[in-house]
């Protein structure tokens, strides 16, 4: 799947969100570990992270040819600050409905409008593809991403107590919150 919009920023910068190629992948796996580092809110913690370049390129090629699925990232002076995508949350018939959303920001592009407009772009993204529900799951501490889901429609539906063991703050609770398109 494709995308492509530019948008302005708080601080009056350009930022082009679009969809990762294979040329992004070196780029794209640099802030994923970058963003991955700055935060205790995402899945994953750097040191666990084996992707290659060539293994992103590839993931990113596949989300291109995708019809339902997406990679999207935010360049701001074509640096790449932001990720964001959706994905099936399955392939049968129960659940091909429905999609699951996720996305991280370099902390230096916090609060100027870029998880807005990838949440955006992602909506946009699952409504194109056909999907009913958009889903995610968010730490029930990470209160500024629970204010903005909110602010834009998603609606907590259940909650998991145990959802991640942090290495430095042990269990934290994960919000479950879904949008329906």
């Amino acid at each position: 799947m494709e995308y492509y919009k530019t948008i302005s920023l708080k601080d009056g910068r350009e930022c082009v969100l679009r969809n990762g190629t294979e040329n992004d992948g070196q780029a794209t796996l640099d802030v994923f570990v970058l963003t991955h580092r700055q935060t205790d809110y995402l899945l994953s913690y750097p040191d666990e992270i084996e992707l290659t370049a060539e293994q992103q390129s590839e993931f990113l090629r596949n989300k291109t040819a995708s019809d339902h699925e997406i990679s999207i990232l935010a360049e701001v002076d074509g640096q790449v600050v932001g990720l964001a995508g959706i994905e099936a949350v399955g392939k049968y018939a129960k659940t091909r409905r429905r999609a699951s959303f996720g996305v991280s920001i370099d902390e230096a592009f916090w609060g100027l409008g870029v998880g807005r407009a990838l949440t955006r772009a992602c909506v946009e993204s699952a409504k194109k593809a056909g999907y009913a529900q958009l889903e995610l799951e968010v730490v029930a501490d990470n209160h500024k991403a629970i204010a903005l889901y909110e602010s834009e429609g998603f609606v907590t539906f259940g909650q998991n107590p145990r959802g991640f063991f942090s290495r430095t703050s042990g269990w934290q609770e994960l919000l479950l919150m879904r949008l329906e398109l």
